[in-house]
């Protein structure tokens, strides 16, 4: 093939067709599958494609670049087509600056406004392209002519007289690729099976974190409270301690049934050292929540030595910051717990930024709703025992993920044993402040 030399994939097609436009792609576009996911999105909506220029580069660093005419039987048929392919990062090759429409109120979105995705996006203003600023899917960009900024904006932060981005002209994005270094990331290709060598695979996941961390990265922890019911809270609380996680985001249970466990030595009434229910120990969930009331917070409950071990408690001790988003299933909740759900998205954005990985441990609805904050360049570690549960949580538009089928009482102790030389798993406490017996 000869670079600038045209191939048409039907000559008698593409006579018969009305309207065409030119693009480009660059990047990793071959390995990757973008230039196949373009052709058949062509083809699929009707259209079809003149390749004029095809530059695959040499070396596995190399870009290659493609640029193609797009042709379909009308102007209309053609912009949709166009448009759908913008999310392969397809772009014209005239652009032209961004137009701009005010919000006609607070929360109130222009007609043809663009929705972000979570690709790494930049705007043409002014004749100069603008990142855009901490950017996640499904919100619009709001360009700030005195800032010369573009901001990513969500609906809930929309406010009366701000200029919004309309459709893609003048808007590009850079769409997910393989990642070009040899890690676990690239070995696993966004890949989810049960039958993965998981110790090998979780000393290679230590590796990614070890280096990280010595990056100076932050990681972020997504977790339920099945971290606690499956034992696994112990080799968290160490991992915290140790430095390893930078941020916990989770829901009032996994606090709540943490220091349940440390108060009572259960989890949901659960005896965790036989497995058994203990009379009673319905309630103490309740207890624990109480107790913190009494002390006012998680802080202070740990300052006035009710809670005295623990995830909570270590977070607390080693100034680890942590989101506790509440919901409608909450008892209590605790008094940590934010429960004006926007307010909780506020403080998940804000400690996300910095963020280079985030596990997400058996949680999949708390995990969609941080991953829909997360950019595409993020990786993501997605552990749940229900396979279905890692698919979707894989499906962030990113190829940086690793999906591991597995209890959290299963992984997060071998991850603290391939991080942490002298870690050793549960060691049941021999008293309980809790008074009621064990059933046998």
């Amino acid at each position: 093939m000869t670079a600038g030399e045209p191939i048409l994939s039907s000559v008698a097609d593409i006579v018969s067709m009305q309207a065409s436009r030119e693009i480009e792609l660059e990047g990793h576009i071959i390995d990757s599958g973008i230039m196949t996911l373009v052709f058949d999105r062509i083809m699929d909506m009707g259209g079809n494609f003149e390749i004029l220029t095809f530059d695959v580069g040499k070396k596995k660093t190399d870009p290659s670049y493609a640029r193609l005419r797009v042709v379909a039987s009308d102007p209309n048929q053609l912009a949709v087509i166009l448009s759908d392919l913008h999310r392969y990062g397809a772009r014209q090759l005239e652009v032209d600056d961004v137009h701009l429409v005010p919000a006609e109120a607070d929360r109130v979105v222009p007609k043809g406004f663009y929705s972000t995705t979570n690709y790494p996006t930049s705007v043409k203003y002014r004749d100069q392209w603008l990142q855009v600023v901490d950017n996640e899917m499904d919100c619009l960009i709001v360009v700030d002519p005195a800032l010369m900024a573009a901001l990513c904006t969500p609906l809930s932060k929309l406010k009366k007289g701000d200029l919004v981005v309309m459709g893609e002209q003048g808007v590009r994005i850079i769409p997910p690729e393989r990642p070009r270094e040899q890690s676990t990331f690239e070995f696993m290709n966004g890949t989810v099976s049960p039958e993965r060598p998981s110790e090998t695979l979780i000393r290679n996941i230590a590796a990614e974190i070890r280096e990280l961390k010595a990056k100076g990265g932050k990681i972020a922890l997504v977790g339920g409270p099945a971290i606690v019911h499956t034992g696994g809270d112990l080799a968290l609380a160490r991992l915290v301690r140790e430095g390893f996680i930078d941020v916990i985001f989770a829901g009032n249970a996994l606090a709540t049934h943490d220091i349940e466990y440390n108060l009572y030595g259960t989890s949901l009434g659960m005896d965790l050292s036989t497995g058994k229910p203990v009379v009673g120990g319905h309630k103490h969930h309740l207890y624990a929540i109480s107790e913190v009331m009494r002390a006012g917070s998680i802080r202070a409950a740990v300052e006035q030595g009710v809670i005295t071990g623990g995830v909570m408690y270590e977070c607390i001790s080693n100034d680890i910051p942590f989101v506790l988003a509440g919901s409608i299933r909450d008892d209590g909740p605790l008094p940590d717990v934010i429960t004006d759900s926007m307010k909780a998205q506020d403080a998940i954005r804000e400690h996300l930024r910095g963020c280079g990985m985030v596990l997400m441990v058996a949680t999949l609805l708390h995990s969609i709703a941080v991953g829909n904050c997360l950019g595409s360049s993020v990786k993501t570690i997605c552990v749940d025992i229900n396979p279905s549960s890692v698919t979707k949580l894989m499906d962030r538009g990113t190829m940086q993920a690793i999906g591991i089928v597995s209890d959290a009482g299963t992984f997060l102790p071998l991850l603290a044993e391939q991080l942490i030389p002298d870690f050793r798993t549960r060691v049941i406490k021999p008293d309980t402040k809790s008074p009621i017996q064990t059933v046998e």
